[in-house]
Parts: structure tokens; C-alpha cells; sequence
């Protein structure tokens, strides 16, 4: 039993509370018994509106299985599908023409383009990867992945290779060349750099032995340096609002033998993190919780710091400092809106700007029992600590700070429709409330990952027109909601042809369309979803410049590693240049966003019926195991290809909800599904057994936990609300954590 202490109506995890009194409200001016008797008072007035919209979701799915089980054995027909969502509510008619009036957005997320990182913040380590990776070496990307070939001798290890090196610093020169070229000849053949008269002067290795000095082909681009200005430790310049430090070390063991003596190329990486307390992470309860509630104090504190061994050193992480240069007099025009100026000094931050990522309205928490000893909305615990805990980022008065304009950014996922925003902007008006909070600080993220909220994404904006920071294509739980919400309506085309379906390429540019309808250019972030194969960074060089060339000025990346790599593609494409000639073009098609991604006349072998279960079942057990037996959120899987494949919630929920849909239409038979279980189980047991903490599947599928949930998943998945898994994660893993103390 969980050990509480009761607040007015409110029993409160003992170990959720001491973390509030002792931890988060020193220096905040506020009392504990005041800031419970407020959010009872919320929970008391919104908890039911709550419930009622979680029923509304419920009885539009019904009414959509019930339209599509009367109409079974006939063709789809389109133009009365769309009458009946139009005559029902699900699909709102549109309002007059506006733009949003958000105000107090730091440059990171208003004005600037560039990378954004995902990380389960109940890892710190993860968390201050995160944080920290604003700024990132190019040849540490570059050496460690696969963008480099590792042809004609350049292997990555083991130990330096300077055939792999070579290459490393050839493609540095390459990106300079494009990103920041010279006037006159290419940084490969820079000798040294100076700063002379405000200016960057670059020494060139010239022909018949005649050296040459160059400018920069644009002079603004130099906005500050380090060290002397004959021989700077340091240079930074800037390109489509993105900074690229050029580090100079004689000493080195790369800049011995440069040229010029350069030693890396630093680059502004990810500009901002989604610090994630949902998808991402497995929290089940108080002390899960907690786990995560208190890195996030650590992180708008900058007190955060987790000590791990690296081979055989102890090494310590902490939150990076800010990167201070001295400042060409000619470049203080150019700094930009995300640089502060202190005399001849040019100050730049040294980490990412972060938001948070509440859970959305459908989970409840024992980490507070209402007034009838329930579960409370998760959403609202979220929205409350999450909030109280940033204060230390508005208060700070100095040393490392999150947001410079005095906001705090919350991504609220899983919102179905404008009602549902219309909750989440109530929400947050009452905790600023609550909390003695100016108006409009809680700034509000909408993820556009339900078909709902999708179709009516327009009035999804203007409910939140004055709070809202980002729009983001989550493409994976899409996906899963397109699944689930069309469950009756027929088989499923195979997920590896999801991509090629017009609903999903009209969904990516109608989000694009109305983001900019909407004026959310220069105010907030229009984004993109995640690359999720992080071993194949040469794919991602090839593909992900998709992205900034869609109008999106941010796009979902695995890692730091990934951040310092796709930054890059921002350099190629101005996202604001590129937005602007967006605007011109139509507006995508509703009617394919609801063309429904059915199978139709296809006829699928058996072999490729097996293929595709085989590889669903794959990644549900070897994500879910993992999930429920150990607590780990994210992981990478390796699918039946041994390609290692970034897994969450969403990921589950498309592979469990397919699997479902072909059950339920006749594509597999349910002794055919589960034999595929019980084989990939093995293959999953097989791919993990060197992990000493693992429970093999195979040994037991009758009482293996982890084992009966994928089933509970693929042959309950209609019975699944909105097809979401969380309910039967969070009820398998607390069973574990029961059993084993996992």
C-alpha cells in the first residue's frame, strides 16, 4: 500500500508530497497547504469535464463502428462518410480567417529553425544529454556514424583512424564551404584565421607557393570569437539564424596536423528538447512520478547532475554554461534575438530550450486520490507540478535560466478535437491561478496526432490562438488513431505501405497549410515527427531535409548525435524563405485526409500475411518487455531485419491496432496470430539473452506478464480506448513491479 498524507479532500502520496514540501516549494513564496486546497478546487471543477470528454471520444467511435458494420460488404462511399462525420459533430465547420496573438516566445521556438530532441525525462542522463545538446561536434557525428563510408580503408576503429579522420574533416570543409563560403577560393585551403578590422580575414595556401587572404562572401555572418584576434581560439559564425564555432587548438591531436589548426566544428544543434513525461517513459505510479517530477526540478533549477562509469572513470554530468565571445564591433547587428550583448561581450545559450510534454487526458494516477479515494486525471497532476516546479525558472534572477521571456512551455498530447484544447487552455488558466502566475504564461504545444484533431485543426488553433507555441505531425500515432478510428470499415493496408497513402502525405502538408493560415510563422513552431532508425545516419543526411523543405521550422531527432547532423539541413534551407513561398499554394485536400488507407482489391500472398505479422509481433513483445519487466520506456528494437528501430507507445499502438484490424476482417486467423507470438517471443528472448535482468517469454507464455499483455493488446485492440496501450502497460507493469519489485 502507498503510504499518504491527507491534504483537505486530497490523499496525497507520501513520497509526492515531501517532494513538494521539502524540494520544489523552497524559495517559491508559496505554501503546501494553500497550493493542494487549489489544485482540490481545480480537480474538483474539471476532473468531470474531464470524464465527459473521454465519453464523447467514446461515443463518436461508436457511432463510426456502428456507420461502417451497417455498410459492410459495400464500396466505401466518401461523400456520405464525410456527411455523416459533418451531421454527428466530429467534423466542425470552419470560422472566419485569424492569427494567433502568442507573445513572451523565446527566438528558439518563435523565430529560429533547427532540430528538436525527444528524451524520457525519468533518465537524467538522457535529460542532460538533452539539455546540453545545443551545441555538438560535427567530426564526432561525422567519425562515430555512417554518413561517412567506411570504404578505402576509413573503418571507425579500433582507436583513431586518420584515413576515417581525413574524410571527416574533408566533409567539415565541404559544409563550411556551402554553409559560410569565402569571397574569393574554399576553407579547405585555409591556412589560418584572423579578425582584423572587424572582419574575418582567412589565409589561403595560394599557387606556385604565392599565399592569398579571403573575406567571408558575407561579412555579417562573423559574429564573434574567442582568444586573440590574430590567433582566435575560436570563431563563430552564423547562417539562416544557426551558429557554427569554429575551434582552433595547435596542441590537438586533430589541429596539430590541420592546416589551419582546426580541431572540431562545434554547431547549434538541437535549439530546443521536449523533456517527456509521457510516451516515452514508463511511470506507473507515485514513485514514478516523483522520478520524473524531480529531474525536472533539477533541470529548471540547473542543479541537475547524475554521475555514470565510462569504461573505468566516474564521470559527472551537469547542466552546460552559457558560451561567452568577444564581439566584432561589425557584428552587433547580427547576433539575433537568441544572444544577449553585455558591453563588447556576445553571450549565447548553452543549452536547448525546453519544454515539457504532460500526459494527455485519458490516464489516471494514484499519485493523489480525490475526495472518494479515486485516481485522479494524470494530465492535471502534470499540468500542477510540472508548472509549480518551472517557477524556479521564472524566479531565477540568473545563472542558467530556460526561458528568457518568462514562459513555460508545456506539450499536451493525444487532444482530440477543440474541445479538448478548450480543457487543456481551461486547465492552464486555473493553475496560473493557483499559482499567482501572470496570464497567458503557460504556454501550450498541440500535438496534431488524432484524425480528430487533424480535420478540425483550425479550430483547434484558434481555441488556443493566444497560448499556442507548436503544431507537430506525429505521424506514428496518427497512424494508430487512423487505424483504430476506421477499425470496422475494412482490412488495412500493411504499415510499410502506410507511406504511400494519400491521407498521410495530405495530413503532413494540411498541418503545414493551416500552421501558416494561422500566422504561426515568427511566433511558434510548425513541426515534424521522428526519425526512428538512429543507426542509419546516412539515410537521414538523404531524407530528413524533407522536413525544412515541407515549411517546418523543427523535426524530431533520437539523439544528439542525430541533432548535430540534421542541423546541417537547416543550413542547406532557409525554413522562413521557404515558408513564404508555402503560403501561396492550396490548401491540402480534407477529402484525402479522410480517405480511408484500406486494402480494397489487393490481394496480399500468404507469405507477405506471415512477413507483416511476424514483423508486428516482433516489435509489440520486444518493446513491451522490456517496458513491463524493466521500466524502460524507449527503446531501440531490433526488428526481424536486426535493424535497430526506435520503439514507444505510438510504434505499439500501430503494430498491436493492425494486427487487430486483420483479425477482425478475416487477413489472419487468431491460432495464426498466436503462433507468430510464441515464435517471435523466442526471437526476442533470443535477442536479449545477454541481459542479466531479463525474464525470457518462451519459458512460460501462460504466466509470463509481459507475454499475456501483447496478447491482451492484439486480441483486445478494439476494446482499447482509442486504441491507445497505456491502460494496459501501466496495469501489466504495476503487476510486475508488485511481483518482482522491478
Amino acid at each position: 500500500m502507498t503510504d499518504r498524507v491527507q491534504q483537505g479532500g486530497l490523499q496525497i502520496a507520501t513520497a509526492l508530497y515531501e517532494l513538494v514540501q521539502n524540494d520544489v516549494l523552497p524559495g517559491l513564496g508559496l505554501q503546501a497547504e494553500a497550493v493542494w486546497a487549489s489544485f482540490e478546487e481545480i480537480l474538483d471543477d474539471l476532473a468531470p469535464e474531464n470524464a465527459l470528454l473521454l465519453a464523447v471520444r467514446a461515443d463518436f467511435q461508436q457511432k463510426i463502428d456502428d456507420w461502417h458494420e451497417q455498410r459492410a460488404g459495400q464500396p466505401h462511399d466518401a461523400v456520405a462518410y464525410k456527411e455523416f462525420l459533418i451531421g454527428m459533430g466530429y467534423l466542425i465547420s470552419e470560422g472566419d480567417n485569424f492569427s494567433i496573438t502568442t507573445e513572451n516566445v523565446d527566438a528558439e521556438i518563435a523565430t529560429m529553425a533547427g532540430p528538436q530532441l525527444v528524451v524520457p525525462i525519468n533518465n537524467a542522463r538522457y535529460s542532460l544529454n538533452a539539455a546540453n545538446a545545443r551545441w555538438g561536434s560535427l567530426y564526432d557525428a561525422l567519425y562515430g556514424n555512417d554518413v561517412i563510408a567506411e570504404d578505402d580503408g576509413a573503418t571507425r576503429g579500433p582507436g583513431y583512424n586518420p584515413l576515417r579522420g581525413a574524410k571527416v574533416i574533408a566533409y567539415g570543409r565541404q559544409f563550411l564551404d556551402q554553409s559560410m563560403p569565402l569571397a574569393l577560393g574554399s576553407h579547405a585551403d585555409a591556412t589560418a584565421y584572423a579578425i582584423r578590422d572587424a572582419a574575418l580575414v582567412v589565409s589561403l595556401k595560394g599557387n606556385a607557393g604565392k599565399a592569398t587572404t579571403a573575406a567571408l562572401g558575407n561579412p555579417a555572418q562573423l559574429v564573434g570569437y574567442r582568444g586573440d584576434a590574430e590567433q582566435p581560439t575560436a570563431i563563430v559564425l552564423k547562417n539562416n539564424g544557426l551558429h557554427v564555432e569554429i575551434q582552433f587548438d595547435v596542441s590537438h591531436n586533430v589541429g596539430k596536423d590541420d592546416l589551419a589548426h582546426i580541431k572540431d566544428l562545434l554547431l547549434e544543434s538541437a535549439l530546443t528538447t521536449i523533456q517527456d513525461c509521457e510516451d516515452s517513459v514508463a511511470a506507473v505510479d507515485a514513485e514514478d512520478k516523483c522520478l520524473a517530477y524531480r529531474n525536472w526540478l533539477g533541470l529548471m533549477t540547473g542543479n541537475l547532475v547524475e554521475s555514470f562509469h565510462k569504461g573505468d572513470r566516474v564521470v559527472e554530468r551537469t547542466m552546460n554554461p552559457d558560451r561567452v565571445y568577444t564581439l566584432p564591433t561589425a557584428a552587433a547587428t547580427n547576433t539575433g534575438a537568441d544572444a544577449s550583448l553585455t558591453g563588447n561581450s556576445l553571450t549565447l545559450s548553452g543549452r536547448s530550450v525546453m519544454l515539457v510534454r504532460n500526459v494527455g487526458h485519458l490516464m489516471t494516477t494514484d499519485a493523489v486520490l480525490n475526495s472518494e479515494g479515486k485516481e485522479i486525471p494524470e494530465g492535471m497532476l502534470d499540468g500542477m507540478i510540472t508548472s509549480l516546479i518551472a517557477m524556479h525558472d521564472l524566479k531565477a534572477k540568473g545563472g542558467i535560466r530556460n526561458s528568457k521571456t518568462g514562459s513555460v512551455y508545456i506539450v499536451k498530447p493525444k487532444m482530440h478535437g477543440p474541445d479538448e484544447v478548450s480543457f487543456t487552455v481551461k486547465l492552464f488558466a486555473r493553475i496560473e491561478q493557483a499559482l499567482g502566475l501572470p496570464a497567458l504564461t503557460l504556454k501550450i504545444g498541440i500535438m496534431d496526432e488524432e484524425r480528430r484533431t487533424t480535420v478540425n485543426l483550425k479550430e483547434c488553433i484558434r481555441r488556443a490562438s493566444d497560448r499556442v507555441i507548436f503544431i507537430n505531425t506525429g505521424f506514428l500515432d496518427r497512424t494508430g488513431d487512423e487505424i483504430h478510428t476506421s477499425m470496422q470499415a475494412g482490412p488495412m493496408v500493411p504499415k510499410g505501405a502506410m507511406k504511400q497513402q494519400p491521407w498521410i502525405n495530405a495530413y503532413e502538408d494540411w498541418n503545414v497549410d493551416i500552421g501558416l493560415e494561422t500566422g504561426l510563422k515568427g511566433k511558434a513552431q510548425i513541426g515534424k515527427g521522428m526519425w526512428a532508425m538512429p543507426d542509419l545516419m546516412a539515410d537521414m543526411m538523404r531524407d530528413k531535409i524533407a522536413h525544412p523543405l515541407a515549411g517546418a521550422n523543427c523535426a524530431w531527432v533520437p539523439s544528439p548525435t542525430a541533432a548535430t547532423l540534421h542541423v546541417m539541413h537547416y543550413h542547406q534551407v532557409d525554413v522562413s524563405a521557404r515558408q513564404d513561398a508555402l503560403k501561396s499554394r492550396g490548401r491540402a485536400s480534407l477529402d484525402d485526409i479522410l480517405t480511408i488507407p484500406l486494402l480494397g482489391n489487393t490481394k496480399l500472398s500468404d507469405a507477405d500475411i506471415q512477413q507483416e505479422l511476424d514483423n508486428n509481433a516482433q516489435g509489440i513483445l520486444g518493446y513491451m518487455v522490456r517496458w513491463i519487466d524493466q521500466g524502460v520506456g524507449c527503446s531501440k528494437v531490433p526488428d526481424i531485419h536486426d535493424i535497430g528501430l526506435m520503439e514507444d507507445r505510438a510504434t505499439l499502438r500501430i503494430s498491436s491496432q493492425h494486427i487487430t484490424n486483420w483479425l477482425c476482417h478475416g487477413v489472419c486467423s487468431t491460432e495464426q496470430v498466436m503462433a507468430t507470438l510464441k515464435k517471435m517471443a523466442a526471437v526476442v528472448d533470443q535477442q536479449n539473452s545477454g541481459d542479466p535482468l531479463y525474464r525470457a517469454m518462451a519459458a512460460d507464455f501462460d504466466h509470463n506478464i509481459a507475454f499475456q499483455a501483447a496478447c491482451e493488446l492484439v486480441f483486445k485492440g478494439c476494446e482499447q480506448p482509442s486504441g491507445y496501450t497505456e491502460p494496459v502497460l501501466h496495469a501489466s507493469r504495476r503487476q510486475a513491479k508488485a511481483q518482482f519489485g522491478a
